[in-house]
């Protein structure tokens, strides 16, 4: 449809039912308002012109803190928080981009084709890594118009830059391919545009996670080649919400905190002659544990037993979702929270132990689930942050309070678990 008659297609309700089974009928009409709003920005911006709309979920880890660096297995969920984007096809060559709240990238995909230092971290770049992952694979590329819009917003530990590395892909993939490339897939070339144009040397779970959808169980021993599972489990219909507490904490000066998991990780597996822990096992690791505690440091050896621990722990969430065994699968969550909480140790960072807004999350959340069905713990990186939190629908707004009011308004998202991943809308 072109502009006018898709905004008018989207005002009228007749979206309406796509909206529901992606969003929810209780946010239908939020997500109306939203779109329609996206169309005409779009119109101000690129004029009238045929165009279409997509959508790409944020992603929230569940399991497998800090285990796929070092090739191990993670448990991610797609969340109900997205970016969207209308978007036209042109014949000039350009991917052009219009961000919400961001100046407009533009990139000429016919020469910008290789990695340029200059341009690391910056959003052009992933757009021509994308582009130019497609090509090699012999799939088709070429110019567009997009205006984008999100709610999965930065610093919540939810993945806005995966997200929209694959919607440049999700675009690319119905504006030129009819859809035709599986998302796993462009989560690979998202991956792939992220390492080598955007200079960034991330993993690919919450490029899976965005694109998949669902929950969905990654296991990463044979490198490049991860195998995927997705699993079917409606969390919702189990009377529980996804909560993620954003503590609002000083990520400054905290590169250092995150490098130290996977190198103190891999200096274990090296002294064994490894590169990486998946390697090894932990029978072999604690069974040299009074050389290693001198090689590497009693934290090392800390860490490469949540390693090998939470590895295990994946397996067991996955089979307990799989059989729709609630309880277990909060068992193993909170499990894998304190093992992160002790081994891990990326709650607080010792630089500043003054500020552990991650601790205070977990000790409030921990209070007010106490006698109630659940389960809690850090999300993602760690030391600064986020956690989640699993809380039976009925007392969300008490947890909700007691949160906002220990770390401000809308410090806690309660989301839900999306089952669609990366699609047109």
């Amino acid at each position: 449809m072109k502009t006018t008659e898709l905004l008018n297609f989207v005002k009228a309700g007749s979206l309406d039912a796509r909206l529901a089974e992606i969003y929810g009928k209780e946010a239908t009409e939020a997500q109306r308002e939203r779109y329609a709003e996206a169309i005409a920005e779009f119109s101000t911006i690129y004029g009238e012109r045929e165009c279409e709309l997509f959508s790409v979920p944020g992603r929230s880890e569940i399991s497998g803190n800090h285990t796929d660096h070092n090739f191990g297995k993670v448990l991610a969920g797609s969340i109900n928080l997205d970016i969207i984007a209308v978007a036209s096809k042109t014949d000039d060559g350009l991917i052009r981009i219009k961000s919400k709240g961001f100046p407009e990238d533009c990139v000429d995909i016919t020469t910008y084709t290789e990695p340029n230092e200059s341009d690391y971290f910056k959003s052009g770049a992933l757009i021509a890594g994308m582009s130019r992952a497609f090509a090699d694979l012999g799939l088709k590329t070429g110019g567009y118009v997009a205006y984008t819009t999100s709610n999965v917003f930065k610093g919540s530990g939810l993945s806005s830059s995966a997200a929209f590395e694959v919607m440049i892909g999700n675009i690319l993939n119905y504006l030129y391919n009819e859809g035709r490339v599986d998302n796993v897939e462009i989560a690979k070339m998202a991956q792939f545009a992220e390492n080598k144009f955007f200079g960034k040397p991330c993993g690919l779970m919450d490029q899976v996670a965005c694109a998949v959808g669902g929950f969905v169980a990654i296991d990463f021993e044979k490198a490049g080649s991860p195998v995927i599972e997705k699993i079917a489990f409606d969390l919702s219909a189990e009377g529980y919400s996804l909560c993620i507490v954003n503590t609002g904490g000083n990520h400054a000066d905290l590169n250092e905190d995150y490098a130290s998991v996977p190198a103190e990780m891999k200096s274990v597996a090296k002294y064994f002659g490894k590169s990486v822990l998946r390697e090894l096992d932990a029978d072999t690791v604690l069974a040299s544990a009074r050389e290693l505690r001198e090689a590497v440091g009693d934290r090392a050896v800390l860490r490469a037993i949540h390693f090998f621990n939470e590895n295990e722990r994946v397996d067991v969430q996955k089979k307990a979702l799989l059989a729709g065994d609630i309880d277990t699968f909060f068992e193993y969550v909170l499990r894998s929270g304190r093992s992160s909480y002790m081994y891990l140790q990326n709650v607080f960072t010792t630089k500043n132990v003054r500020e552990q807004g991650l601790s205070l999350a977990l000790a409030i959340t921990d209070n007010i689930m106490s006698g109630k069905k659940g389960a809690f713990r850090v999300h993602g990186g760690g030391f600064a942050g986020t956690i989640q939190a699993f809380v039976p629908n009925d007392s969300v707004a008490e947890y909700k309070q007691a949160i906002d009011s220990a770390f401000g308004n809308g410090a806690c998202y309660v989301l839900k678990i999306r089952s669609l991943g990366a699609s047109k809308v």
